[in-house]
């Protein structure tokens, strides 16, 4: 499995932590063809398909380019809502995380996914 250097994982785990706090659940980096959880709150299990996950979240490589010179403006970030939490997708180029919280206001996934974006953008997924 790729996962981005050492470095950046420090990166977006700090900017990640900085945002969002102890509501943090999971960091997960995902490419075309690999996923790598890079952080797992130690109170949850470790039994997530990680790959089902990935598969559903590579779709965001389609919406970059399908919401690209759209009236909308260029697409930025996903939230997906779920009973005991949220999961917020987060693709530059080639390469994504997505970050799984618990419950939190929503003004501060902007916060997060601004931070995210510009770490991701910072490094070539090669």
């Amino acid at each position: 499995m790729s996962q981005p250097p050492d470095s950046h994982v420090d990166e977006l785990l700090s900017a990640t932590r900085t945002a969002i706090g102890d509501e943090l659940r999971s960091l997960t980096y995902f490419t075309e063809e690999d996923v790598t959880q890079l952080y797992l709150r130690s109170d949850l299990s470790r039994t997530a398909d990680l790959v089902g996950f990935a598969e559903n979240e590579r779709q965001g490589f389609h919406s970059q380019s399908l919401y690209a010179n759209t009236q909308l403006g260029d697409y930025q970030f996903t939230v997906r809502v779920f009973e005991n939490g949220y999961l917020t997708r987060v693709i530059a180029g080639e390469h994504g995380v997505w970050v799984t919280t618990d419950s939190m206001e929503m003004d501060r996934f902007e916060e997060l996914t601004s931070a995210l974006s510009s770490i991701l953008q910072s490094f070539d997924p090669a």
